[in-house]
């Protein structure tokens, strides 16, 4: 069974990209040059908007998270896993990361990229504020059964 979410986002003057355990999304507007995990802002959702299925999937220990990173042009994919700590209880942000790290706007964890990792064609468009992304995390728990 799969869960599909869509966050649309937009890019940002100094989206550098280079924290080598992290990747972020964040609602907000603004950001300055210690942001080195985000790579998008103005995102339409934040960890708390994620739907309840997508949360109650993700919170399953076999959960396999993907995350697809579209651009015209472009397409990024991060895999990651699920964990039961997950909480989803950050409104602005959503992130992925490499550690087992977990706090409320931790969304997968385990991934097999950070944004130091992500392609710089990729992270050199998204230096433009104008710059649309579309963000797609599917949750699948391989262990449940199609209803």
């Amino acid at each position: 069974m799969k869960i599909t979410e869509v966050v649309h986002a937009y890019g940002h003057v100094l989206i550098n990209s280079t924290h080598k355990t992290t990747l972020m999304i964040t609602k907000d507007g603004t950001l300055t040059k210690r942001g080195d995990c985000i790579v998008a802002v103005k995102a339409d959702k934040g960890a708390a908007d994620l739907s309840n299925d997508f949360k109650a999937y993700a919170k399953r220990s076999d959960a396999v998270i993907a995350l697809t990173i579209h651009k015209e042009g472009i397409e990024e994919i991060v895999k990651a896993r699920g964990d039961p700590r997950l909480s989803f209880t950050k409104p602005r942000d959503i992130v992925v990361r490499k550690s087992n790290f977990v706090c409320g706007r931790t969304i997968a964890i385990g991934a097999d990229k950070a944004a130091c990792d992500l392609s710089r064609r990729l992270i050199e468009d998204l230096r433009n504020p104008r710059q649309r992304v579309k963000i797609t995390f599917v949750v699948e728990a391989p262990h449940l059964k199609e209803a």
